[in-house]
């Protein structure tokens, strides 16, 4: 931190004052208001951060967070590792990610699915890892078709080495433009959004894993990295069992990524597995907190591919589950994306709806013919529920909310 120009040093310093003051105030972890400042004070400063260091950039739609928080952990046998694990995922997370961090060579950054290009220019981060693309936020990202061909823009000719997702043709589309790709087959169980070859707009077969457009070359790579239930194929063909804490299958294709990523920093399998199988909750997700006889488990879904894989680690029917909406900015203002979820698996189950768009979920539900209760408050819902287990789906600002409410455990 001392190599940098005074200016720098004074941005840092007020940053993280602001940060001091932002966690003593209650108002969060600090990581955007002191970044904010930070960079106000020297518009260069992430690049400044980034210098010297060998940084991951991990983007997604849904994974992202957990996937990053996996990542550090296998590679923190290398040393310090600098990383935003709290999901500050834009240029204000990263510079407060960086700073909090001066002497770690290493960095583990999220990065929000808009932000790659300049993030990935500003860093000139060696490794990017692109896990999957699926409609998200209409009202502020865009059409996902338009967020690959922006990452395929910035990924051409540069040294960066691409780790990336080659069951997710939008993604695949996106980093075949780079130098150097690592492919890792790890399923897209969320298929809604990729029916088109986005090469040509054609449409793709697909035959198992496979998949391929009809009407141009465009086709599904060969994998280096494959999993398969809870097994993963290296290259070379060795085979890892893949014991992770954290449930579901979706954390189990993050698992694989991460360890297609670390291996690029020379961490093998053999090493990176016990420490990924020590992550057993990230930023309150999976966590099960004790609430007045209830065990409570809270699942974020922030689009209709998260909420599939929501569904996939409920406790088996008939165990109760609330769903809480909200629609601020976080979230994106539009709910109608409720309409792609599937919510008919819900059926024979108690289900509570709840959150600032209540009465937009009661309608979805309805239509789905689930039966359901509409409260006005989450702890309706929990008090409602015997004691035993309850599993709580929210969006991002719902699920932040319950978290405090029930304490930072979550």
């Amino acid at each position: 931190m001392s190599d940098l120009p005074l200016r720098s040093q004074l941005a840092v310093a007020l940053g993280r004052t602001a940060s001091k003051m932002s966690r003593l105030a209650g108002r969060g972890d600090g990581s955007v208001i002191g970044g904010k400042i930070g960079l106000k004070l020297d518009p260069d400063l992430l690049t400044r951060l980034a210098a010297d260091r060998k940084l991951v950039l991990v983007s997604a739609t849904n994974g992202k967070t957990t996937t990053t928080r996996l990542i550090a952990s296998a590679m923190s046998g290398l040393g310090e590792v600098a990383t935003n694990a709290f999901g500050a995922n834009m240029p204000t997370g990263h510079v407060s990610a960086l700073a909090a961090a001066p002497d770690a060579r290493y960095g583990v950054l999220e990065c929000d699915e808009k932000y790659v290009p300049l993030v990935l220019k500003e860093t000139g981060a060696n490794v990017v890892l692109l896990m999957n693309l699926s409609r998200d936020q209409m009202d502020r990202a865009g059409e996902i078709w338009q967020l690959a061909g922006k990452w395929r823009k910035a990924l051409e000719g540069v040294d960066t080495h691409v780790v990336a997702n080659c069951d997710d043709p939008l993604v695949t589309w996106g980093a075949s433009a780079a130098k150097r790709v690592t492919w890792v087959a790890v399923g897209q169980h969320w298929k809604e959004d990729s029916w088109c070859c986005p090469e040509c707009g054609g449409p793709l077969d697909r035959d198992g894993s496979h998949w391929a457009c009809r009407q141009c070359p465009f086709a599904r790579p060969k994998p280096d990295w494959i999993l398969h239930g809870d097994r993963v194929t290296a290259p070379g063909g060795h085979t890892y069992g893949l014991d992770l804490q954290l449930p579901g299958r979706a954390n189990r294709s993050n698992g694989a990524m991460a360890l297609a990523v670390v291996s690029l920093f020379g961490v093998p399998p053999e090493q990176a597995l016990p420490l990924l199988g020590k992550v057993a909750s990230v930023a309150g997700r999976y966590t099960t907190v004790q609430f007045q006889g209830r065990d409570i488990r809270l699942l974020l879904a922030k689009n209709p591919a998260g909420w599939l894989e929501a569904f996939d680690v409920l406790e088996p029917a008939p165990g109760p589950v609330a769903l809480s909406i909200n629609a601020q900015g976080p979230d994106g203002r539009d709910t109608s994306w409720l309409w792609d979820v599937d919510y008919r698996v819900l059926k024979g189950r108690p289900v509570w709806a709840t959150g600032e768009r209540r009465l937009d979920l009661a309608a979805r539900l309805e239509a789905a013919e689930v039966d359901f209760r509409v409260v006005d408050d989450i702890e309706q819902a929990v008090m409602a529920v015997p004691p035993g287990k309850l599993d709580v789906i929210a969006n991002y600002t719902a699920f932040q909310d319950i978290r405090t409410r029930y304490g930072r455990a979550l």
